[in-house]
């Protein structure tokens, strides 16, 4: 039944979006789980968003004009109002002069902005670059999607995929790397494109190809290993393959874990994914990612007031700035997001259709918010100094 495997999709959401509290609250060493936190993000919005789409494209009643416009209503009241309400409060408030550089954030170029800069200024509003490509991936995805011809789908993915990674093996070429090498768009799209390639895996009814549950578990393998050697002194080459090597490699084992999530999986970590508590976490996701950042600068702001320590990482700042996070996402969800969401039903994909079928999107299909990049823990440790 789709509601009990998308419960199991919220329940990653929640372990992707800890992932990225946990590198920025706790961890002292720049963890790079708060990247592998965005890397599941993006693969699962590049399969719901695909699914959503080709199911919306297999009404009867599909027509390209109004699944189209439909889309974009949607997503537009999901996503927007928070993300902009985020900016209206850095902008009141002030925080560290962010609104020097608000239109950036407004038309969602973060990514073009700090690339363009190198440097993570202003911090506060740097989590917003991930968003930035998650907007510019909707604005083409569903274009292809909805327009190309059904047997092609997979292939554009495929393109993309190789074409992500060439941008990627570029950049050793160049020999010093830069933030861009992380924020342009070609960067993220092999993720984006991998659940995308899911999706359509999933639509046609196939078993997941041999080469696939073959490899998964030596690339595993490898991906833990170059985790525990990342903090280790190299030289610039091998630095180099540390870096892509955990780009590239979980690509296959994590965009599988979505498959078999979207499939329902069972025994205990199916229950465990279905938990009340972490399918919660994971619908307040978008929240809590939004507002973790703008939380944190407030209460560092605050330290004097607070008795336990918020400046540094470590347990203190992950308890005090995850429980305010926590309470301000829910009540962000409760009073604001779900009245929204509500409003979906006035725009249905097919015309003359209820809005119920798709809104599995109520769905299977709520937005993903990609966290930080793991030269961002360095900014968000020292966020008092900024």
């Amino acid at each position: 039944m789709r509601i009990a495997r998308d419960q199991q999709l919220d329940g990653l959401r929640a372990v992707a979006v800890s992932m990225v509290v946990y590198a920025h609250f706790y961890a002292e060493d720049g963890s790079h789980w708060g990247h592998i936190g965005v890397r599941l993000f993006f693969i699962l919005s590049g399969f719901l968003i695909t699914r959503l789409l080709l199911e919306a494209r297999d009404d009867p009643r599909y027509e390209p004009a109004t699944a189209l416009r439909s889309f974009y209503a949607r997503r537009s009241l999901r996503i927007l109002p928070p993300y902009f309400a985020v900016l209206a409060a850095v902008w009141l408030i002030g925080l560290e002069s962010s609104e020097k550089v608000l239109v950036w954030h407004a038309l969602y170029l973060s990514n073009f902005w700090y690339a363009l800069q190198d440097a993570w200024s202003p911090w506060v509003l740097c989590h917003t670059w991930s968003l930035s490509i998650e907007e510019q991936f909707y604005i083409v995805w569903p274009l292809i999607v909805l327009t190309a011809p059904r047997r092609s789908i997979g292939a554009i993915c495929v393109g993309v995929i190789c074409c992500s990674l060439a941008f990627r093996f570029y950049w050793p070429v160049t020999g010093t790397p830069t933030l861009a090498r992380d924020l342009l768009p070609p960067a993220s799209m092999d993720a984006l494109a991998a659940g995308a390639l899911l999706a359509v895996h999933r639509s046609s009814g196939a078993a997941m190809p041999n080469w696939a549950e073959r490899c998964w578990k030596p690339l595993l393998i490898v991906s833990l290993f170059l985790f525990s050697i990342r903090t280790v002194p190299t030289t610039p080459l091998l630095e180099w393959f540390v870096w892509i090597g955990l780009e590239v490699f979980p690509l296959l084992p994590l965009t599988l874990l979505v498959g078999a999530c979207s499939q329902g999986i069972g025994g205990y970590l199916g229950r465990l994914a279905q938990a009340p508590p972490v399918t919660a976490l994971g619908r307040i996701s978008y929240g809590v990612y939004l507002y973790h950042a703008v939380v944190l600068a407030l209460l560092v702001q605050a330290q004097a007031f607070i008795p336990i320590n918020v400046s540094e990482q470590g347990a203190g700042r992950l308890v005090v700035t995850g429980a305010a996070t926590l309470l301000l996402a829910s009540i962000s969800w409760i009073a604001f997001e779900r009245p929204l969401n509500a409003l979906k039903r006035h725009f249905p994909y097919a015309r003359g259709a209820s809005s119920a079928p798709v809104a599995a999107e109520a769905e299977g299909v709520r937005p993903v918010y990609p966290g930080i990049s793991v030269e961002h823990g360095k900014a968000l440790q020292v966020s008092n100094t900024r």
